[in-house]
């Protein structure tokens, strides 16, 4: 699978609450106008059809390796929901700057909050970063942004959601595939079918994983043979820095920083691509005014987040890292300020 985790935030990019959980998310974001998609009524799609619907994926369940014992579990109490269809169609999308998507996702209030937990779960937060080589600033900085820090999980269960997306039939094979992880999840006994609840897009726990993700990223962080991202930190923790160690995360690199333009650079520059890549010292011969502590050698990209008009950023292979988890610049730059805030802390 593409590593990017998917989540309900990730698919508002601009909106107050999304923040990051995981998906398929824009990657630039055009200032001031606003857009929105008409109410759906899902009345729409023939709620009498789901018990039989429900019947094909148990049979897809058991074909794919799932147990009897497990089905009848997972779906003894499944459930139409109709408010998940409406929300995923129903999708506010504003588009905002930069500055003012950073004033709603990092205000003083989060930032001192974030820096109190890393005081409060410093241990913890220690064991994870020396296991996976990801500082505990970066941890933190996920985790306030994708849950507030555990506060918002989700309600939603699980399994009636992901079964009643697929059913709708859009991305019937996307859903599909987080149902049959999200039966597996029951399976290994992270956890029983009644508590597996999160966002109506199927986000879960602290650290707001899909499914999949779950089964690639998570990650036992006390030893008791169990992953659970819903109410364990420890487990929160190493799943969240196994995400980014599994995806590259470098611990002798920061993310980048914010530079200035002594000319225009060419748009043909800009760009997270392989190709677009250069030195810092390269990048300062364009005109790139960097700070004194970009190492010359350092491996580089150059963004603006809201094409020329808006701000530019130089920005290392852990920015790139952090877009496997949301595919957002937004969301990556408040990720990397929000980490520096914490370590400054």
């Amino acid at each position: 699978m593409i590593a990017v985790k998917l989540s309900a935030v990730a698919w508002l990019i601009g909106a107050f609450l999304l923040t990051g959980t995981a998906g398929a998310t824009q990657t630039n974001v055009a200032p001031s106008s606003v857009t929105t998609t008409p109410p759906v009524d899902s009345s729409v799609v023939d709620e009498s059809q789901f018990p039989a619907y429900v019947e094909r994926l148990k049979v897809k369940a058991l074909a794919e390796g799932i147990n009897q014992a497990t089905i009848d579990e997972a779906f003894a109490n499944i459930y139409f929901l109709s408010r998940v269809i409406q929300s995923d169609k129903n999708q506010l999308e504003k588009k905002i700057t930069l500055d003012i998507y950073l004033q709603r996702v990092l205000p003083e209030k989060k930032i001192r909050l974030a820096r109190q937990m890393y005081r409060t779960y410093h241990s913890q937060l220690e064991r994870a970063s020396q296991r996976s080589g990801v500082p505990a600033s970066y941890i933190v900085a996920l985790w306030g942004m994708e849950s507030g820090f555990g506060k918002y999980q989700g309600k939603e269960d699980i399994i009636s959601a992901m079964a009643t997306l697929a059913f709708e039939g859009r991305r019937e094979a996307f859903f599909t595939k987080q149902l049959m992880a999200a039966l597996l999840i029951i399976q290994q006994k992270h956890i029983s079918a009644d508590q597996l609840k999160g966002s109506w897009a199927g986000a879960m726990g602290q650290c707001q994983f899909m499914p999949t993700s779950f089964i690639t990223y998570g990650a036992d962080g006390d030893g008791d043979e169990r992953i659970d991202i819903w109410n364990n930190i420890d487990d929160v923790f190493a799943s969240t820095a196994n995400y980014l160690a599994t995806e590259g995360w470098n611990k002798n690199e920061g993310w980048g920083e914010e530079v200035k333009l002594t000319k225009a650079i060419n748009p043909a520059r800009i760009g997270l691509e392989d190709d677009k890549a250069k030195t810092v010292a390269q990048w300062r011969k364009l005109g790139i005014v960097t700070s004194k502590k970009a190492a010359p050698g350092q491996k580089a990209w150059i963004i603006q987040p809201d094409d020329a008009q808006g701000r530019t950023f130089m920005v290392y292979n852990n920015f790139r890292t952090i877009m496997h988890w949301n595919r957002s610049l937004y969301f990556a730059i408040s990720i990397g300020t929000l980490a520096e805030s914490v370590a400054q802390n």
